[in-house]
């Protein structure tokens, strides 16, 4: 049987005084041949056998603190223990490189971005068009919704991926825990701006479809993502024109003071001042939903997003 004794030896009582053989190590059988026993890492005097592999082992369960970012941080990292002196450059995954430095994000500490060989460019050559927003802005009744899934059934026709982020649907799930407070309504933009970065991100055709009444929301989410990904389409429909649908009869509770904040009536609306696309009526007529779609489209060949 063999016994752990002081910090590298181990106590090998044969069963015989001329023979260690047979004698196991965890599932490796201890060879009586001295020289054998040397090629192993073991070196056999009488009945002491000492090896030099022990005290990695011993390493590999040792937690210790390191400096990263100038922050003290625990790591479980194999072959150091808590005398070993370390630096960030030690610490080392499966690519051989440095572990990169972490960093806050609002809230969130101790973060750090994971890059991926399969990047956007990847992506948007895979589907043959470029991720983009196409964020559509008006008031209530202006037909935002309609025109939206218009796009999405003409783009879809021409063989591009799209999705849609209406205002209404999303409060149906993610951001069903928002009021339209003032701050809750802000936290409402700026979780959809979030989202569509994403879909962006994957090369995806993001359409937006809500009020957004205030210009600074709407402005953040264009500066959160690159140059010419943002695209504001503003139904430029005139209040009057949006009461008079009143599509679900919300103008008529917001009237009646059964609805408070209501954009239009007691809360503003900030029409964008330097949109991409302005949908409006055309001389006194109403454009069908597929007409405005078209002039959507149109933007987006002439720009070079229906390819990679």
């Amino acid at each position: 049987m063999m016994t752990v004794v002081g910090n590298n030896a181990l106590i090998c009582r044969p069963q015989s005084e001329s023979c260690c053989a047979s004698m196991k190590l965890g599932v490796l059988k201890l060879p009586a041949c001295n020289c054998k026993a040397k090629s192993l890492g073991f070196h056999i005097t009488g009945t002491e056998v000492k090896t030099t592999f022990l005290p990695h082992v011993r390493k590999t369960e040792t937690s210790r603190t390191v400096q990263i970012n100038g922050k003290s941080a625990s790591s479980h990292q194999p072959g150091y223990n808590s005398n070993d002196e370390i630096s960030a450059i030690d610490f080392s995954g499966f690519s051989g490189k440095s572990i990169p430095l972490t960093s806050t994000n609002g809230n969130s500490t101790n973060i750090v971005w994971h890059k991926c060989s399969v990047e956007k460019s990847d992506r948007q050559e895979l589907l043959q068009q470029r991720g983009c927003v196409i964020w559509i802005t008006g008031l209530s009744g202006s037909g935002k919704s309609t025109v939206a899934c218009a796009l999405g059934r003409g783009l879809h026709a021409r063989g591009k991926l799209t999705y849609i982020l209406d205002g209404d649907n999303v409060r149906h799930g993610l951001n069903r825990d928002l009021s339209f407070a003032a701050e809750d309504r802000a936290e409402n933009i700026r979780r959809i701006g979030e989202v569509a970065k994403l879909f962006v991100d994957a090369g995806v055709i993001c359409i937006a479809s809500l009020i957004s009444p205030y210009r600074e929301e709407r402005d953040a989410c264009r500066a959160s993502l690159p140059e010419g990904d943002f695209i504001e389409v503003f139904m430029d429909v005139p209040l009057h024109v949006c009461e008079a649908r009143d599509p679900k009869g919300l103008y008529k509770l917001a009237r009646a003071g059964k609805i408070k904040g209501f954009t239009g009536i007691d809360d503003p609306y900030e029409p964008p001042l330097k949109s991409e696309i302005v949908l409006r009526q055309n001389q006194g007529l109403c454009d069908s939903p597929d007409d405005f779609a078209d002039v959507v489209i149109s933007y987006l060949d002439k720009n070079g997003y229906l390819k990679a």
